[in-house]
């Protein structure tokens, strides 16, 4: 049953994520079909998201892409993000508890086919000043300098960090490099007068949150 016929009948929600960019490429070019370009969209970036956030130039390079394509797929998905969003209950509130920095940041990791790491910037009042995404690796590790995560925090004039990053394998436990990069963060954020609130780990419909567990370094506790 092609894409189209199995949408009318049973609605989006039977059809994978190739299934639904294969439709809203609509045709192929010679010699490759739609079904395939979308497939290799989805390998090339890993995720519908990660497709979403690429540049413009690197979907465009995707073959049987092109400029006029990428702008599509791109719309659509940006138009599917906004509609999200909209339907979600404001997050304009302060990040005070990990359940609050989950509803920002678990969208932007769920889903995802490799490692990333993002970063929430807030004041003194736990409002954010920034959300940010700084590295992206395998489905397996990502690098994560510390320089990378803190000096964002200078800039902005924060005064505290929220780190989180994914686990593609399912399972949110912390691994003993992520333990020993929370502690490297609690440490340079300790020496810069800044504070580690909290390092989360997302993985699919589960999370470990290091504040939770109590697994923070001393120097990384909220005040």
């Amino acid at each position: 049953m092609q894409p189209r016929e199995h949408y009318t009948l049973h609605g989006p929600e039977h059809l994978g994520d190739a299934d639904l960019l294969t439709l809203v490429l609509g045709t192929g070019v010679v010699g490759r079909p739609a079904a395939q370009i979308a497939q290799d969209c989805l390998r090339t970036f890993g995720s519908l998201a990660a497709l979403a956030d690429a540049p413009l130039g690197a979907v465009a390079a995707v073959p049987g892409v092109g400029p006029c394509r990428a702008i599509r797929l791109q719309a659509a998905l940006h138009a599917g993000i906004r509609a999200v969003r909209r339907a979600q209950p404001a997050t304009d509130g302060p990040v005070d508890s990990p359940a609050a920095a989950l509803d920002r940041l678990r969208p932007r990791l769920q889903g995802l086919l490799h490692e990333e790491l993002h970063a929430l910037y807030l004041d003194r009042r736990s409002q954010v000043r920034a959300l940010r995404r700084l590295t992206s690796g395998s489905d397996a590790a990502t690098v994560v300098d510390v320089r990378q995560v803190l000096g964002p925090a200078l800039m902005l004039g924060a005064s505290g960090i929220i780190v989180a990053h994914n686990h593609p394998s399912g399972d949110p436990r912390p691994s003993p490099q992520d333990i020993a990069v929370t502690r490297r963060l609690a440490e340079g954020a300790a020496a810069l007068d800044l504070r580690l609130h909290d390092h989360i780990i997302v993985a699919g419909d589960r999370y470990t949150s290091f504040a939770e567990e109590d697994l923070l370094p001393r120097s990384g506790r909220a005040a």
